[in-house]
């Protein structure tokens, strides 16, 4: 059965260097690309992550600018430091009907001003006021197709709402009302971020294709195919911009800079051999980050990068193994592993700074079972949300874990804040934390 397999993968490799316009290795406009080293031939100097502590008693001090909210539909994906302190004791919650499938979803909420925007089963969007009032609640899915349980992304421009699915529809909706402004139909399912650009928006399909539509009629205004894979990726896919480039990572590893206006290639660095099955198949990326003219990002294989956002060539790489967005504040870079280890980095060399246990609060038959989802850092704390619905608080200045608080027995989201409240997703429930 393996070796069938690795006969399907190569055939579909080959495929995918077919000189035709639809594979984008020929076209009619000239491709400008920018020479660089490949990445996968740079290693670093030991195979697999050190879990051990680095640095344990060093005092992390930061100064910056703190926001109102940690806004992920940010064209840099850097959520910054939010404006949140608080042990999480008064809570309360917004009930939906379940959602089939939370478990492999990585849930965004939109917020517009003191509203949220979200979805429940069966594809039915919900926009609600802070007291959970529904403001309104619509669905644009025949009876088949509800049937489906599609899961929705979605992205606030202006006063446009767009949402894209896994069942390859894509439409726009007027946020004041709830009213279907447009709908489209693409070739394929939609696992990706998407981001805005004057009056253009950005997602990325199954077939590691990124589109670019017009955002007042869907219309699609250019395409670029990168090489396809037989396994669809588990993670959902990233999008950056930055001037006038568009970065994106596909299921393969490969992190590629398009021109925002024509969807020309400027480079394209790949991260892993396309030839190895393990590798796309159970390949995670996190999300792509830009901060300065730097491009970060990690992934499930104990590697960190840095790539120059103008060349693509590698800065540095770094033994951590996290497939969860990393911040960026200042000179540092704040990441958490898989093993759950609190990494401090200098953003200008890699250089892991400090390293913390925060997961040697848990026994340890229950650490093995325990992942991140997601993170923010806030006033004086980092919040860590976990797979197996815990929440943890951290001081920063020690990179130790002061509490943590079991929210639900499977999945939870990633956390957010907005207007000085922490927001956490569960299957079925809104939860709020002030």
């Amino acid at each position: 059965m393996i070796k069938f397999i690795k006969i399907l993968l190569l055939l579909s490799v080959l495929n995918g260097c077919s000189l035709d316009n639809k594979s984008n290795i020929w076209t009619q406009k000239e491709k400008k690309i920018i020479k660089k080293k490949d990445v996968r031939s740079n290693k670093t100097s030991n195979s697999k992550e050190s879990n051990k502590e680095l640095n344990p008693n060093l005092k992390v001090k930061i100064k910056s600018k703190i926001y109102s909210n940690n806004n992920f539909n940010l064209n840099d994906n850097n959520s910054r430091r939010v404006g949140f302190n608080s042990d999480l004791k008064n809570k309360n919650k917004y009930k939906f009907s379940k959602i089939k499938d939370f478990s492999k979803y990585e849930a965004d909420l939109i917020f517009d001003k003191d509203s949220i925007i979200f979805f429940e089963s069966k594809g039915t969007i919900v926009k609600f006021d802070k007291n959970s009032k529904i403001i309104w609640k619509k669905n644009f899915y025949s009876k088949s197709e509800k049937k489906l349980n599609p899961l929705l992304f979605l992205s606030l421009n202006k006063n446009i709402l767009i949402v894209v699915d896994n069942i390859s529809n894509y439409y726009a909706i007027n946020n004041n009302t709830g009213d279907l402004l447009w709908k489209n139909k693409n070739v394929a399912p939609f696992n990706s971020q998407i981001k805005f650009y004057k009056d253009n928006f950005f997602v990325t399909d199954y077939n590691n294709t990124i589109r670019c539509f017009s955002i007042l009629n869907g219309k699609e205004i250019w395409n670029y195919q990168t090489n396809e894979s037989l396994i669809k990726s588990q993670k959902k896919l990233s999008i950056a911009i930055k001037n006038n480039t568009v970065f994106f990572n596909n299921s393969i590893g490969d992190i590629s800079a398009i021109n925002i206006e024509d969807g020309i290639l400027l480079w394209q660095q790949p991260t892993q051999d396309n030839l190895v099955i393990e590798n796309s198949f159970l390949l995670k990326n996190s999300d792509l980050v830009i901060s300065n003219e730097s491009l970060y990002f990690s992934n499930n294989k104990n590697e960190f990068y840095s790539l120059d956002t103008n060349t693509g060539n590698l800065n540095w790489k770094n033994n951590i193994n996290s497939n969860i967005a990393p911040i960026v504040i200042n000179d540092i870079i704040f990441t958490i592993s898989n093993e759950g280890f609190l990494n401090v980095l200098n953003s200008s060399n890699g250089k892991i700074l400090k390293k913390t246990n925060l997961f040697d609060v848990f026994s340890e038959k229950k650490r093995k079972k325990i992942s991140p989802e997601g993170f923010l850092v806030s006033t004086e704390k980092i919040y860590l949300t976990t797979n197996t619905g815990y929440i943890l608080i951290i001081d920063i200045k020690s990179g130790k874990t002061i509490k943590y608080l079991k929210i639900d027995n499977g999945k939870i989201s990633k956390p957010f804040v907005s207007n000085n409240l922490l927001y956490i997703i569960r299957e079925n429930s809104i939860i709020r934390f002030k």
